[in-house]
């Protein structure tokens, strides 16, 4: 079984912070807004007496590059479809596999060629995973109108749409939208469809988000009634009491996405608790805390008793519908990706 079989089976901030948020200086991750959650490590807080620095980024190719030129981190989390770039670039250094406690009881797909592009190291330690559909306020949204991913096109909702600020689930979207549901594959015809429906869809948009929190705030307010969202916006919107449908099953379908930790080489913290963080994430005491967030856990031990409502109410559950998953592609496709997207959100 594949990773791929496996995710189509199973169930930021707007600018780039340096600043670290005060904690054990001996370790600094640099990550996603939200992940710092003590509660997602709970044992290195028991260990240490003190979750470790935290630094932010929005998106991955902004870490990449402030990476590149001389930030420095210890660990940093990436999601599957950057792995081989940052592999290629020279700035990791494998796990030892033999100090990963739960090693044995991730799931197997999840640690597979399919992530660590046929190298035999251990460059990518996944942690969390979870969907991307369309987010949508059921008060004034008929389920209709959601049933096609080409809302994202309908002039009745322009102005009042949203999609990331993120190349790869953007392009997840418009992949899918325009009949790709392998994007490792993708040709030039499927990459210029792909290219021109989002060119479409920027016409319709009110923004593009770059926060959960942005995104939740853009939903409550009315402001936006239809966004492309990770699937943690459901509990988050649920919680505060706030109408929301979140659509995986549109006709196109909707895509899947898989992150990890990554170890920085030359790094200048202590790598014994790079070791007890990566520990604490993947232990079985952090699932529940990651479900609650709206996040799959790495750990195939400790979720096989997680039960379908609990999948389904994060937004996680089985579903009849194409899925995109969201593995390495090419690094030439991912650039062009990267410069096309640029260009679209400038208006071009």
């Amino acid at each position: 079984m594949t990773l791929r079989s496996f995710l189509i089976g199973s169930a930021g901030w707007a600018a780039l912070s340096v600043a670290a948020q005060a904690a054990d200086g001996d370790l600094l991750v640099f990550d996603y807004s939200g992940f710092e959650d003590p509660a997602f490590h709970g044992k290195y807080v028991e260990t240490h007496g003190d979750s470790p620095a935290f630094a932010f980024f929005g998106d991955e190719e902004e870490a990449f590059q402030k990476l590149r030129s001389g930030f420095k981190s210890d660990v940093t989390h990436i999601c599957a479809d950057s792995v081989t770039k940052w592999v290629e670039s020279g700035i990791l250094e494998p796990w030892d596999a033999s100090r990963i406690t739960a090693l044995a009881d991730l799931n197997a797909d999840l640690t597979g060629t399919d992530v660590t592009a046929d190298s035999t190291d251990l460059y990518f330690l996944p942690s969390d995973f979870g969907s991307t559909a369309i987010a949508y306020n059921p008060d004034e949204v008929p389920a209709e109108d959601v049933a096609s991913l080409n809302v994202f096109l309908n002039p009745k909702y322009a102005g009042r749409m949203t999609l990331p600020d993120n190349v790869a689930d953007s392009y997840a979207l418009a992949y899918l939208a325009t009949g790709t549901t392998d994007w490792t594959t993708a040709t030039e015809e499927q990459f210029q469809a792909a290219s021109d429906w989002l060119r479409q869809a920027h016409q319709n948009l009110r923004t593009y988000w770059t926060d959960p929190g942005e995104l939740a705030q853009l939903l409550a307010s009315g402001e936006v009634l239809v966004a492309w969202a990770w699937n943690e916006t459901l509990p988050t919107m649920v919680e505060e009491g706030y109408p929301i449908g979140f659509q995986r099953e549109a006709t196109e379908g909707s895509s899947l996405w898989l992150c990890g930790y990554v170890n920085m080489k030359d790094s200048d913290g202590v790598e014994d608790k790079a070791y007890d963080f990566m520990n604490a994430l993947l232990d079985p005491s952090s699932t529940q805390a990651l479900l609650e967030a709206g996040y799959g856990h790495s750990n195939a031990t400790a979720m096989a008793g997680v039960g379908d409502e609990a999948l389904t109410d994060v937004g996680l559950g089985a579903i009849d519908a194409p899925v995109l998953a969201q593995l390495p592609m090419a690094q030439d496709l991912r650039e062009r990706q990267n410069a096309e997207f640029e260009k679209i959100k400038a208006g071009f």
